[in-house]
């Protein structure tokens, strides 16, 4: 998917709020300033004679206009060009002197708070925004379907919703589904909401409106917003050119009956014969989703609710809309198993429903990494998993115990250092059937010797859902020990993340001699009790006096570290008793100080930062006063 970048209007009417102009520039990097004052135009840099006409020919072709002078002149601006808060850009409107940026128009469809905080901190600025959800730090509900790609409905006018929510009646919230937008209203919710799984739990009367996130269709007298994701999987087959029309009424009456929203179909799915069937076509065109459609021995890998005999005689399938709808969705349950509809011309078509497994709300396993050993290293998602998880498991021997004071009360705790494989699966395995969220918690980042794959193997057996939340390693708290970066222009470009070879054997082409040859900052994990044989194999290649440190529980309250040359590796080793925990990086970056990267180099140009601007004076003539309020 492109990046997407605002394109900015940024007009300015004095000589200081030209400079200003031009510091926002250097940080929008898509945008354009028009001015009244006399300056060199360039591409990027216009002057103007009427800001007036500016308004009118260009406001709808800017995703946000900032204005640098009196807020007056900002609103006279634009006063004739509005159009709708859904599709007018941002305003935002800075005083002359920086001191203050007010958000003045589409403060959350078009992103005018979240441009003034951004704008307040690039001029150290105080923000200005008026938004009363804002204000109280709630969230957005008329952004909120946008910012998750949810569709929604609901059955009193918003404003009047919006108008409750930011005046904190209470509020019943029902996740029926679990994706990104869910696990940040689960983390945010303010006070007077109440969070329920079920829509059949809430008792209405307790509430002034509902907010819902699913894919039920929700009559209720309360007022209510729902949201949608795309998360049902549709699947169908049907009669030979069955009337399209037909088709969709049916389908649509047959959804309201099941009491499914229509505006949570991800996708359709068929047979292959059935890939040019009209009313397929025309529905999928109608509601903007993807016709998937499967080969024969696809739809049979799936084993169907409702096999049936004389479609498999037919068509060689046991079964289309069931087998269709369990392969878009990555499951074989069904919310609605195969049913069969009668259009008025007689013509048949059958459905299936199916929620997409990665909305199903069910026990995951999250493999953390918990960073090298300082528990401040440990992600902002690493923290928010383990202080929800319902059991955790850690590598007590590898990861700092403060991390485990993270865990919710009621949550299981455990050190895993003592325990076999199996008797972690045990624990796993009674959690998941619970449907908990449970963490495995490793040092550094799960990737790198983690020994993570045994326990994916058994997972995926198992089908259990599972993720890696990485972690920053011992290697990357190395670079930052020591001030240094391992890879520097015309010295070092890569960095080899290694052990020694002792007891467990290294792969023929992975050998530390042949690896050395490249001379790159060497990274070297689980090596200190074979420091002698390390030494040689790297003295093949490396000068004797590369830079060398080795680095004991690095980032943790009992770290030490000992920096030379490599020729001093296996003395640092056997003077310190060093046997485990330790870290060996070898390499000319290793404290390296010179040599400049081109990348903030006065003449290296990219998009992000653009030539010196050139260009020609012209005269300075305007219709409105820079001093008038």
């Amino acid at each position: 998917m492109a990046e997407q970048v605002l394109k900015v209007a940024i007009v300015s009417f004095t000589d200081n709020g030209f400079e200003i102009a031009k510091t926002l520039q250097s940080e929008f990097y898509r945008s354009k300033v028009f001015t009244t004052r006399t300056v060199e135009e360039t591409k990027e840099i216009k002057r103007i004679d009427s800001v007036m006409e500016l308004m009118e020919t260009s406001f709808q072709k800017y995703d946000a206009w900032f204005f640098i002078g009196a807020l007056g002149i900002c609103v006279r601006s634009i006063a004739t060009v509005i159009a709708d808060k859904k599709t007018d850009p941002a305003v935002v409107n800075i005083d002359d002197q920086g001191t203050f940026v007010q958000s003045v128009l589409s403060g959350h469809i078009g992103r005018a708070n979240e441009l003034t905080t951004q704008i307040s901190r690039i001029l150290q600025a105080t923000p200005v925004v008026t938004t009363a959800s804002d204000l109280q730090n709630l969230w957005s509900l008329d952004t909120l379907a946008e910012q998750f790609n949810w569709e929604s409905k609901h059955n009193e006018e918003l404003n009047k919703i919006i108008s409750l929510f930011v005046n904190r009646k209470p509020t019943a919230l029902v996740l029926k589904v679990k994706d990104k937008g869910t696990e940040f209203l689960e983390k945010t919710f303010p006070d007077f909401i109440t969070i329920y799984y079920n829509i059949d739990e809430v008792d209405t009367s307790k509430y002034e409106m509902l907010l819902y996130v699913g894919y039920e269709l929700v009559s209720l007298l309360l007022p209510t917003l729902a949201f949608y994701p795309k998360c049902i999987a549709l699947g169908s087959g049907c009669a030979k050119d069955i009337e399209p029309e037909l088709f969709e009424f049916e389908l649509r009456k047959a959804l309201k009956n099941e009491k499914i929203a229509i505006e949570s179909i991800m996708a359709l799915g068929s047979a292959d014969i059935k890939a040019e069937e009209q009313a397929y076509l025309d529905l999928v065109a109608k509601l903007d989703i993807p016709f998937v459609t499967y080969t024969g021995d696809e739809l049979n890998s799936v084993t169907v609710a409702n096999p049936s005999e004389v479609v498999k005689k037919k068509v060689g399938v046991y079964g289309v809309s069931e087998a269709s709808a369990g392969l878009l969705s990555n499951t074989e349950e069904w919310l609605v198993e195969k049913t069969k509809v009668t259009t008025e011309s007689g013509k048949k078509f059958t459905y299936a429903i199916s929620l997409v497994a990665d909305y199903e709300r069910r026990s995951s396993i999250a493999i953390v990494g918990a960073g090298s050993g300082d528990p401040e290293l440990l992600t902002l998602k690493g923290q928010a998993i383990l202080e929800a998880a319902d059991c955790i498991l850690y590598a007590g021997s590898l990861v700092p115990e403060e991390l485990t004071h993270m865990a919710k009360e009621g949550a299981l705790v455990r050190n895993s250092a003592s325990m076999t494989l199996e008797e972690q699966m045990e624990i796993i395995d009674r959690y998941y059937e619970q449907g908990k969220k449970i963490v495995r918690l490793h040092s550094g980042d799960p990737s790198i010797y983690g020994a993570i794959q045994e326990q994916m193997t058994i997972f995926d057996a198992k089908g259990y859902d599972y993720y890696i939340v990485p972690g920053i390693s011992s290697f990357q708290a190395a670079a930052a020990y020591l001030k240094s970066e391992f890879t520097i222009p015309e010295v070092a470009q890569t960095i080899i993340l290694t052990r020694g070879e002792g007891n467990t054997p290294t792969p023929e082409h992975e050998k530390i001699a042949d690896m050395a040859k490249l001379r790159a900052t060497m990274c070297i994990f689980l090596s200190a009790g074979i420091a002698k044989k390390v030494q040689g194999e790297l003295l093949e290649h490396y000068p004797p006096d590369t830079p060398l440190a080795v680095l004991y529980r690095v980032s943790w309250k009992d770290e030490e570290v000992w920096t030379g040359k490599l020729t001093e590796l296996t003395q640092i080793i056997k003077d310190n008793k060093l046997t485990r925990t330790v870290l060996i990086v070898v390499g000319e970056a290793v404290g390296a100080r010179k040599n400049r990267s081109w990348l903030y180099d006065d003449k290296w140009y990219h998009i992000f930062r653009k030539k010196a601007n050139q260009g020609v004076s012209t005269p300075e003539s305007m219709g409105l006063n820079p001093l008038e309020n």
